[in-house]
Protein backbone atom coordinates (compact mmCIF):
# COMPACT_ATOMS: atom_id res chain seq x y z
CA UNK A 1 0.00 0.00 0.00
CA UNK A 2 1.50 3.46 -0.88
CA UNK A 3 1.31 5.74 1.47
CA UNK A 4 1.98 9.88 1.91
CA UNK A 5 2.12 12.48 4.74
CA UNK A 6 -1.06 15.01 4.61
CA UNK A 7 -1.83 18.06 6.59
CA UNK A 8 -5.94 18.88 7.45
CA UNK A 9 -5.17 22.08 9.56
CA UNK A 10 -2.34 24.46 9.74
CA UNK A 11 0.25 24.70 12.28
CA UNK A 12 2.99 22.81 13.92
CA UNK A 13 4.73 19.53 13.08
CA UNK A 14 2.29 17.83 14.76
CA UNK A 15 -0.56 18.69 12.12
CA UNK A 16 1.51 15.89 9.67
CA UNK A 17 0.09 12.73 9.44
CA UNK A 18 1.18 9.61 7.20
CA UNK A 19 -1.80 7.97 5.70
CA UNK A 20 -2.49 5.36 3.32
CA UNK A 21 -3.20 5.89 -0.06
CA UNK A 22 -4.85 4.86 -3.75
CA UNK A 23 -2.30 6.01 -6.51
CA UNK A 24 -3.45 4.28 -9.62
CA UNK A 25 -2.43 4.21 -13.15
CA UNK A 26 -0.55 7.60 -14.91
CA UNK A 27 -2.65 9.49 -16.86
CA UNK A 28 -1.80 10.96 -20.13
CA UNK A 29 1.32 12.97 -20.06
CA UNK A 30 1.74 11.67 -16.27
CA UNK A 31 4.32 8.92 -15.04
CA UNK A 32 3.91 6.75 -11.86
CA UNK A 33 7.05 7.13 -9.47
CA UNK A 34 8.02 4.63 -6.64
CA UNK A 35 9.89 6.90 -4.70
CA UNK A 36 12.91 6.16 -2.56
CA UNK A 37 14.00 9.69 -0.84
CA UNK A 38 11.73 13.14 -0.25
CA UNK A 39 14.03 16.19 0.08
CA UNK A 40 13.60 18.59 3.09
CA UNK A 41 13.23 22.62 2.65
CA UNK A 42 11.90 25.20 4.46
CA UNK A 43 9.43 26.09 1.81
CA UNK A 44 8.04 22.66 3.17
CA UNK A 45 7.32 24.93 6.85
CA UNK A 46 5.83 27.49 5.12
CA UNK A 47 3.13 25.52 3.36
CA UNK A 48 2.59 23.81 6.41
CA UNK A 49 2.03 27.05 8.25
CA UNK A 50 0.06 28.67 5.44
CA UNK A 51 2.82 31.32 4.87
CA UNK A 52 2.59 30.08 1.81
CA UNK A 53 -0.93 29.13 1.57
CA UNK A 54 -2.21 25.72 -0.20
CA UNK A 55 -5.99 24.33 -0.37
CA UNK A 56 -6.85 22.08 2.82
CA UNK A 57 -6.36 19.00 2.87
CA UNK A 58 -3.04 18.97 1.09
CA UNK A 59 0.08 16.68 0.55
CA UNK A 60 3.45 18.53 1.52
CA UNK A 61 6.94 18.53 -0.58
CA UNK A 62 8.52 20.00 -3.35
CA UNK A 63 11.18 17.85 -4.32
CA UNK A 64 12.13 13.76 -4.94
CA UNK A 65 13.71 10.97 -6.52
CA UNK A 66 12.64 7.68 -7.69
CA UNK A 67 12.14 5.34 -10.05
CA UNK A 68 9.49 5.61 -13.16
CA UNK A 69 6.99 2.33 -12.61
CA UNK A 70 4.69 3.25 -15.49
CA UNK A 71 3.89 5.99 -18.18
CA UNK A 72 0.88 7.51 -19.74
CA UNK A 73 -0.27 7.54 -22.83
CA UNK A 74 1.40 10.48 -24.89
CA UNK A 75 5.17 9.95 -22.77
CA UNK A 76 7.67 8.57 -24.86
CA UNK A 77 11.06 10.35 -23.17
CA UNK A 78 10.78 8.05 -20.24
CA UNK A 79 10.16 4.75 -19.82
CA UNK A 80 9.46 2.45 -16.91
CA UNK A 81 12.59 2.00 -14.74
CA UNK A 82 14.25 5.20 -15.74
CA UNK A 83 15.62 7.11 -12.30
CA UNK A 84 14.11 10.74 -11.85
CA UNK A 85 14.47 13.78 -9.46
CA UNK A 86 12.15 16.35 -9.32
CA UNK A 87 11.69 19.62 -7.11
CA UNK A 88 9.13 22.17 -9.47
CA UNK A 89 6.11 20.86 -8.01
CA UNK A 90 3.41 20.30 -7.70
CA UNK A 91 3.40 20.04 -3.82
CA UNK A 92 3.09 16.03 -2.72
CA UNK A 93 6.77 14.59 -2.38
CA UNK A 94 6.53 12.73 0.91
CA UNK A 95 5.21 9.71 -0.23
CA UNK A 96 6.35 6.11 -0.92
CA UNK A 97 4.44 6.30 -4.72
CA UNK A 98 3.09 9.05 -6.62
CA UNK A 99 1.60 10.53 -9.51
CA UNK A 100 3.16 13.24 -12.11
CA UNK A 101 3.39 15.22 -14.95
CA UNK A 102 5.86 13.41 -16.97
CA UNK A 103 7.63 17.13 -17.81
CA UNK A 104 8.35 17.89 -14.37
CA UNK A 105 10.18 15.95 -13.75
CA UNK A 106 14.24 15.37 -15.39
CA UNK A 107 16.04 11.48 -15.96
CA UNK A 108 18.97 11.61 -13.55
CA UNK A 109 22.70 11.04 -15.22
CA UNK A 110 24.10 7.79 -14.06
CA UNK A 111 26.60 9.92 -12.01
CA UNK A 112 23.92 11.03 -9.57
CA UNK A 113 22.07 8.86 -6.73
CA UNK A 114 19.00 9.85 -6.26
CA UNK A 115 20.10 10.45 -2.85
CA UNK A 116 21.64 13.16 -4.26
CA UNK A 117 19.21 14.50 -6.45
CA UNK A 118 16.47 14.75 -3.65
CA UNK A 119 19.11 16.63 -1.76
CA UNK A 120 20.16 18.88 -4.45
CA UNK A 121 17.42 19.78 -7.01
CA UNK A 122 15.14 22.37 -5.13
CA UNK A 123 18.23 24.05 -3.40
CA UNK A 124 20.68 23.51 -6.42
CA UNK A 125 18.14 25.34 -8.57
CA UNK A 126 17.38 27.90 -6.41
CA UNK A 127 21.44 29.07 -6.11
CA UNK A 128 21.06 28.52 -10.11
CA UNK A 129 18.69 31.07 -10.40
CA UNK A 130 19.85 33.08 -7.81
CA UNK A 131 23.22 33.50 -8.61
CA UNK A 132 23.69 33.23 -12.54
CA UNK A 133 19.85 34.95 -13.54
CA UNK A 134 18.85 37.31 -10.43
CA UNK A 135 21.63 38.48 -9.07
CA UNK A 136 23.89 38.16 -12.56
CA UNK A 137 26.94 38.05 -10.80
CA UNK A 138 30.65 38.99 -11.89
CA UNK A 139 33.89 37.28 -11.29
CA UNK A 140 35.48 39.73 -9.20
CA UNK A 141 32.98 41.03 -7.38
CA UNK A 142 32.02 40.21 -3.64
CA UNK A 143 29.34 38.84 -1.77
CA UNK A 144 27.98 38.16 1.60
CA UNK A 145 25.77 34.66 2.12
CA UNK A 146 23.32 34.59 5.10
CA UNK A 147 23.35 31.41 6.73
CA UNK A 148 25.83 30.00 4.99
CA UNK A 149 26.09 26.48 6.33
CA UNK A 150 22.22 25.93 5.82
CA UNK A 151 21.53 23.79 2.50
CA UNK A 152 21.54 26.55 -0.06
CA UNK A 153 24.08 28.62 1.58
CA UNK A 154 26.32 25.95 1.26
CA UNK A 155 25.84 25.66 -2.12
CA UNK A 156 25.84 29.30 -2.91
CA UNK A 157 29.44 29.63 -0.93
CA UNK A 158 30.45 27.04 -3.45
CA UNK A 159 28.50 28.18 -7.04
CA UNK A 160 30.38 31.56 -6.17
CA UNK A 161 33.41 30.64 -5.59
CA UNK A 162 33.59 28.55 -8.65
CA UNK A 163 32.51 32.31 -11.01
CA UNK A 164 35.35 33.63 -8.69
CA UNK A 165 33.28 35.61 -6.39
CA UNK A 166 34.56 36.68 -3.20
CA UNK A 167 32.30 35.30 0.05
CA UNK A 168 31.46 36.46 3.08
CA UNK A 169 29.47 34.23 4.90
CA UNK A 170 27.43 33.87 8.50
CA UNK A 171 26.64 31.40 10.90
CA UNK A 172 25.50 31.49 14.24
CA UNK A 173 28.43 29.76 15.60
CA UNK A 174 31.75 27.97 15.21
CA UNK A 175 31.03 24.86 13.95
CA UNK A 176 28.90 26.22 11.16
CA UNK A 177 31.27 29.07 10.25
CA UNK A 178 33.37 26.32 9.55
CA UNK A 179 31.04 24.13 7.24
CA UNK A 180 30.88 27.31 5.62
CA UNK A 181 34.96 27.79 5.33
CA UNK A 182 35.28 24.38 4.11
CA UNK A 183 32.61 24.62 1.37
CA UNK A 184 35.17 27.62 -0.03
CA UNK A 185 33.97 31.07 2.36
CA UNK A 186 36.76 33.84 2.52
CA UNK A 187 35.53 34.86 5.59
CA UNK A 188 32.86 33.94 7.83
CA UNK A 189 31.43 35.65 10.52
CA UNK A 190 29.74 34.39 13.95
CA UNK A 191 26.38 36.36 14.39
CA UNK A 192 26.16 35.76 17.33
CA UNK A 193 29.04 37.34 18.81
CA UNK A 194 29.75 40.38 16.08
CA UNK A 195 27.54 42.18 14.56
CA UNK A 196 27.42 40.92 10.74
CA UNK A 197 27.49 45.26 9.02
CA UNK A 198 30.32 46.57 10.82
CA UNK A 199 32.45 43.59 10.02
CA UNK A 200 31.94 43.15 6.29
CA UNK A 201 32.42 46.69 6.25
CA UNK A 202 35.74 45.74 7.80
CA UNK A 203 36.77 43.11 5.67
CA UNK A 204 35.67 45.11 2.71
CA UNK A 205 37.69 48.48 3.31
CA UNK A 206 34.59 50.32 3.87
CA UNK A 207 32.90 49.68 0.99
CA UNK A 208 30.24 47.22 1.43
CA UNK A 209 29.47 43.63 -0.53
CA UNK A 210 27.89 43.93 -4.40
CA UNK A 211 24.99 41.67 -3.44
CA UNK A 212 23.47 39.94 -0.32
CA UNK A 213 21.96 36.55 -0.62
CA UNK A 214 19.48 36.72 2.56
CA UNK A 215 17.38 33.45 3.21
CA UNK A 216 16.63 34.15 6.66
CA UNK A 217 14.59 37.50 6.57
CA UNK A 218 13.33 39.49 9.42
CA UNK A 219 16.20 39.33 11.69
CA UNK A 220 18.74 39.65 9.28
CA UNK A 221 16.91 42.83 6.81
CA UNK A 222 18.25 45.51 8.46
CA UNK A 223 22.26 44.44 8.25
CA UNK A 224 21.98 43.01 4.76
CA UNK A 225 21.17 46.65 3.94
CA UNK A 226 23.81 48.11 6.04
CA UNK A 227 26.31 45.38 4.31
CA UNK A 228 26.02 46.76 0.92
CA UNK A 229 27.53 48.61 -1.26
CA UNK A 230 25.95 51.94 -3.34
CA UNK A 231 23.55 50.84 -5.17
CA UNK A 232 23.67 47.37 -4.20
CA UNK A 233 21.61 44.62 -4.19
CA UNK A 234 19.89 42.63 -1.69
CA UNK A 235 18.10 39.69 -2.53
CA UNK A 236 15.40 38.24 0.11
CA UNK A 237 14.29 34.94 -0.71
CA UNK A 238 13.54 32.63 2.38
CA UNK A 239 11.76 33.86 5.50
CA UNK A 240 13.29 31.34 8.17
CA UNK A 241 12.95 33.79 10.74
CA UNK A 242 10.01 35.60 9.16
CA UNK A 243 8.82 37.66 6.88
CA UNK A 244 10.34 41.02 6.17
CA UNK A 245 6.99 42.69 6.63
CA UNK A 246 6.25 46.34 5.72
CA UNK A 247 9.49 48.07 4.44
CA UNK A 248 9.95 51.82 3.97
CA UNK A 249 11.22 52.42 0.56
CA UNK A 250 13.31 55.66 1.20
CA UNK A 251 14.84 53.31 3.75
CA UNK A 252 16.65 52.47 0.08
CA UNK A 253 17.78 55.91 -1.19
CA UNK A 254 19.09 56.55 2.40
CA UNK A 255 21.01 53.71 2.37
CA UNK A 256 22.56 54.18 -1.24
CA UNK A 257 19.85 54.11 -3.63
CA UNK A 258 19.66 50.06 -3.07
CA UNK A 259 17.91 47.46 -5.23
CA UNK A 260 15.87 45.07 -3.13
CA UNK A 261 14.18 41.44 -4.96
CA UNK A 262 11.87 39.26 -3.31
CA UNK A 263 12.21 36.26 -6.11
CA UNK A 264 10.96 32.51 -6.11
CA UNK A 265 12.52 29.93 -7.53
CA UNK A 266 9.06 29.09 -9.96
CA UNK A 267 9.52 32.15 -11.60
CA UNK A 268 12.57 30.80 -13.03
CA UNK A 269 11.29 27.66 -14.16
CA UNK A 270 8.38 27.97 -15.78
CA UNK A 271 8.87 25.69 -18.29
CA UNK A 272 10.45 22.33 -20.05
CA UNK A 273 13.16 24.15 -21.41
CA UNK A 274 13.88 26.07 -18.31
CA UNK A 275 13.99 22.48 -16.55
CA UNK A 276 15.91 20.96 -18.47
CA UNK A 277 18.50 23.73 -19.57
CA UNK A 278 18.85 24.88 -15.99
CA UNK A 279 18.42 22.47 -13.69
CA UNK A 280 20.63 20.11 -15.98
CA UNK A 281 23.11 22.43 -15.33
CA UNK A 282 22.75 21.84 -11.42
CA UNK A 283 22.98 18.07 -12.37
CA UNK A 284 26.27 18.68 -14.53
CA UNK A 285 28.08 20.69 -11.58
CA UNK A 286 27.65 18.01 -9.33
CA UNK A 287 28.37 15.49 -11.52
CA UNK A 288 31.56 17.23 -12.32
CA UNK A 289 32.49 18.25 -8.50
CA UNK A 290 31.79 21.55 -8.42
CA UNK A 291 28.95 20.91 -6.00
CA UNK A 292 29.33 18.79 -3.16
CA UNK A 293 25.99 17.92 -1.66
CA UNK A 294 26.01 17.44 1.72
CA UNK A 295 23.64 15.29 3.52
CA UNK A 296 23.99 15.77 6.95
CA UNK A 297 19.91 14.42 8.47
CA UNK A 298 18.60 11.56 7.41
CA UNK A 299 14.90 10.75 8.82
CA UNK A 300 12.20 7.54 7.90
CA UNK A 301 9.19 9.50 6.14
CA UNK A 302 7.34 8.94 9.27
CA UNK A 303 9.76 11.24 11.30
CA UNK A 304 8.71 14.09 9.08
CA UNK A 305 7.59 15.80 11.94
CA UNK A 306 10.45 15.50 13.68
CA UNK A 307 12.50 16.35 10.51
CA UNK A 308 10.29 19.55 10.69
CA UNK A 309 10.98 20.53 14.43
CA UNK A 310 14.66 20.10 13.58
CA UNK A 311 15.04 22.34 10.48
CA UNK A 312 12.91 25.37 12.32
CA UNK A 313 14.91 24.87 15.23
CA UNK A 314 17.91 25.04 13.32
CA UNK A 315 19.60 21.56 14.47
CA UNK A 316 20.26 21.00 10.76
CA UNK A 317 23.27 21.32 8.65
CA UNK A 318 23.08 21.06 4.77
CA UNK A 319 20.76 18.50 3.34
CA UNK A 320 18.23 16.55 5.21
CA UNK A 321 16.14 13.63 3.26
CA UNK A 322 13.14 11.88 4.05
CA UNK A 323 13.66 8.05 2.98
CA UNK A 324 10.51 6.61 2.01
Amino acid sequence: MAQAMRFDTLGGPEVLRLVDVEVGDPGPGQVRLRQSVAGLNYIDTYHRTGLYPQPLPSGIGLEGAGIVEAVGTGVETLHAGDRVGYCWGPIGSYATHRLIAAASVIKLPDAISEDAAAAVLLKGCTTEFLVERCAKVEAGQTALVQAAAGGVGLLLVQWLRHLGVRVIGTASNDAKAALAAAAGADAMIVYSREDVAPRVRDLTDGRGVDVVFDGVGKSTFDGSLDSLKRRGLHISFGNASGPVGPVDFGILARKGSLFVTRPTMFDYYTNRDEIERYGGRVLDLVARGVLDVRIDQRYPLAAAAQAHRDLEARATTGSTLLMC
